[in-house]
């Protein structure tokens, strides 16, 4: 079970979507829909997020959106965002 509590909890395309953001200034959306990566498998897809709530594609964690997470997992990667 995902612990750390967002800001924002909304059905999105055939599933939810819960947005994070930290003091750092950082912050991170959390999917699971139809088009996610790994929704098919009941795993969850989340993206790094700037200040201005974009997807960041420049941190240490990722380049990218990371899909095929455990919620375990979900988890250790938001508690990387707020240590950035």
């Amino acid at each position: 079970m995902i612990t750390t509590t967002p800001i924002d909890k909304t059905e999105y395309n055939g599933g939810w979507q819960f947005l994070y953001k930290f003091k750092n200034g950082y912050g991170a959306s959390v999917v699971k829909h139809d088009g996610s990566y790994g929704s098919k498998k009941g795993l969850w897809e989340l993206a790094v997020l700037n200040e201005e709530g974009e997807i960041c594609y420049h941190t240490p964690i990722t380049q990218d959106v990371i899909g095929y997470l455990t919620e375990e997992k979900v988890e250790e990667i938001l508690e990387e965002i707020q240590k950035l």
